[in-house]
């Protein structure tokens, strides 16, 4: 199979759906180690990445949910820990940032992975300096990684994995991960799973049982991890009417098994 051929069965196999082992959202546990995906579970996805609107009871909702678990609540999200920290400011909450090539613990010491897993800066250009002339595609760089959105120009989704593929495909340590109207090439050392695997190691989330909530195919990862430790995967399409409302909603009741 050549590099080209490989990158794109890569795209193409994440893009497959993964199972759920429920089909509606479960009572919630005290006994539980809840890891939440940001974009598209927590938030309705913005045409582009920095219109997203943060509702303004979701930082406390996040907080008494955390509460009534200990602690042992996450976010993992594709986005770095930076933006989801402006995003929930006051909250500096445990879990991971760019699928996990940044790791915060419990204790609040991050973890960050090798510079060998950062996306090469000659492909940065080279991408940023083809996608110039694409109206209505979006370049997001990461501090690890790169993503090409095309939600504004869908007909440029084959233009850009074809240049994706002709930058990255002939590397073996990257990968080329298809998501929600958009290509990232990420390293292949990253995943969601690092983030749940590495949490579940420390108090509070040791000794629990893994919840991994994500509505993407970059959240699959996260929920093969929690599903191999005995925990449950959910899917925000299946489990949740793909409404982050829903999930929301859900959130709350954690907080009102307080009383």
């Amino acid at each position: 199979m050549g590099s080209a051929e490989s990158a794109v069965r890569v795209a193409m196999r994440l893009m497959q759906k993964f199972a759920p082992a429920v089909t509606s959202p479960p009572q919630p546990q005290s006994d539980w180690a809840l890891f939440l995906d940001f974009d598209g579970t927590l938030l309705d996805i913005a045409p582009r990445p920095d219109e997203i609107e943060i509702p303004k009871s979701l930082p406390g909702m996040l907080l008494g949910a955390s509460a009534w678990l200990e602690g042992a609540l996450a976010i993992v999200s594709g986005r770095a820990l930076s933006q989801i920290d402006r995003f929930l400011d006051p909250l500096r909450l445990p879990g991971g940032g760019e699928h996990g090539a940044t790791v915060r613990l419990p204790d609040g010491t991050l973890e960050t992975a090798g510079p060998e897993t950062i996306v090469p800066i000659a492909w940065r250009n080279e991408i940023l300096r083809v996608t110039n002339a694409w109206g209505g595609v979006l370049v997001e760089e990461k501090p690890y990684g790169i993503t090409v959105h095309y939600r504004e120009a869908p007909y440029r989704a084959d233009d850009i994995l074809a240049l994706l593929v002709d930058i990255a495909g002939g590397d073996p340590r990257f990968e080329i991960l298809a998501s929600r109207m958009a290509y990232e090439v990420r390293s292949r050392a990253i995943t969601k799973a690092r983030v749940v695997n590495e949490l579940m190691g420390y108090a509070p989330f040791s000794g629990r049982v893994p919840v991994f909530v994500g509505d993407d195919v970059t959240d699959h990862d996260g929920f093969r991890a929690v599903v191999a430790r005995g925990g449950l995967a959910l899917d925000v399409g299946e489990i949740f009417g793909g409404e982050p409302a829903a999930v929301r909603e859900w959130l709350r009741s954690f907080a009102a098994n307080q009383d």
